[in-house]
């Protein structure tokens, strides 16, 4: 082919493998990212009971399980770990009966995740358990951003397991300090918190009946967690519908987010410890400026500011000149803005967002976001920019470090699955 002077060549161009049918690379590009469920609890709580419940259920769904550690609890044989070449280590999966496979992490559950995706086989979901004693925010940060990324895997849900019998013990630990139990965050960073052993729940112990017992210790998480589904178990028998595709960090999953947002309330402060994780819930009726929103949640998120900590945060925000519902979500640091429909005419328009974490405190998030309705001067806007430029670099340095394992497990691995970037 001849090229003219003025024609540029193109930079790339695709090649298209002969072996490879037209509908089998549609299909790949078609293909949905599969859902993670992180789940964690206390030691003893049950979520090995849960895993082992999920491993030898009917359920005809191809799951695979991520353990820390293979146990008699799961009835899994242990995997064998091999030295590969240059002493990687190289991980066995164990497939189950019920088409279900599972393997214990020894070095990265980000190489996990690589290894389960790269599996010709479909995967339906993927569960990922932690330790007792392990926070999950590290976890969820790095695959919410994962699926920014368009990774072939995404963030669906936390499930936290609590032990009924021993819960209100578990909170009160580190009340007078300025630490926190484990349960605690484990619980204010769920999606969906399964109340299990509820059969051991003795009427004796407590001097007041069964039912009751449950409606204190549903307050007790809700203290904390106001977001969060509570279903109640023993030994982990759930409906597993209510557990798998739970889709929570979807934008546009606005039904459950509005349904979750209709009926939260601040937990009034005198009712806690002054530093205590609890939930918070400020509203407004007017429009928000975007952009004055985006630099009110960066100071709250990024720079701490007032010394509160949040953990978790939802919400809805009613934009100024626009017609679209917009949702807020944040995980720690991260956190985003999206517009996912149009406003109904019935509907009250209003701005509306919880907050979950410690120190919050209600006057001070409530005078500060009133500030994002006050209407923006060029001067103003401008100011605004420069302030929020000199901050981008604290954020790409945050994300940076939750991204940095997965980013350089996928630099060594050119042909690693997933979806392509527009």
């Amino acid at each position: 082919m001849e090229l003219h002077d003025d024609e540029i060549p193109p930079l790339a161009v695709d090649i298209m493998d002969p072996t490879i049918s037209k509908k089998e690379v549609e299909e790949e590009e078609e293909k949905e990212a599969v859902g993670v469920t992180i789940i964690t609890g206390y030691l003893g709580s049950g979520k090995s009971t849960l895993v082992n419940y999920i491993l030898n259920a009917q359920h005809g769904k191809k799951i695979a399980v991520i353990l820390n550690e293979f146990g008699d609890e799961i009835g899994v044989e242990r995997a064998m770990i091999n030295e590969g070449d240059g002493g990687a280590l190289v991980e066995e999966w164990v497939e189950l009966a019920n088409g279900c496979i599972c393997c214990t992490v020894k070095h990265s559950f980000v190489q996990a995740l690589e290894q389960l995706i790269q599996r010709k086989e479909r995967l339906d979901h993927i569960l990922l358990e932690t330790t007792g004693l392990a926070n999950p925010a590290p976890l969820a940060s790095v695959l919410w951003l994962d699926d920014q990324l368009e990774s072939a895997v995404k963030l669906d849900s936390i499930i936290t397991v609590v032990d009924a019998k021993n819960l209100k013990h578990q909170l009160t630990q580190h009340r007078d300090s300025s630490s926190f139990p484990e349960t605690t965050l484990q619980i204010a960073f769920a999606d969906l918190i399964i109340l299990n052993k509820i059969d051991l729940i003795s009427p004796e112990d407590s001097g007041i009946g069964i039912m009751d017992v449950l409606e204190e210790l549903e307050k007790d998480i809700y203290n904390i967690n106001s977001l969060a589904s509570v279903i109640h178990s023993v030994r982990c028998q759930v409906d597993l519908s209510k557990i798998l595709d739970c889709r929570a960090y979807e934008a546009k999953h606005l039904a459950h987010l509005e349904s979750l947002l209709r009926e939260n309330q601040s937990v009034p402060i005198r009712n806690l410890h002054d530093s205590s994780v609890r939930t918070l819930c400020i509203s407004e009726l007017e429009e928000v400026d975007l952009e004055k929103v985006r630099l009110w949640l960066e100071e709250i998120l990024w720079e701490k500011k007032h010394n509160m900590d949040v953990y978790r945060c939802k919400g809805v925000l009613n934009v100024r000149n626009s017609d679209q519902v917009h949702t807020i979500q944040a995980v720690r640091e991260i956190y985003e803005i999206v517009p996912v429909r149009r406003w109904k005419l019935e509907e009250n328009r209003m701005d509306k967002i919880v907050f979950i974490g410690q120190n919050l405190q209600e006057d001070i998030l409530r005078d500060s976001f009133k500030a994002c309705i006050l209407p923006t001067g060029r001067e103003e806007k401008d100011e605004k920019e420069g302030h929020r430029k000199k901050i981008y670099s604290v954020k790409q340095a945050k994300l940076a470090t939750l991204r940095d394992a997965l980013i350089r497990e996928r630099a060594r691995r050119p042909g690693r699955c997933g979806k392509k970037s527009g």
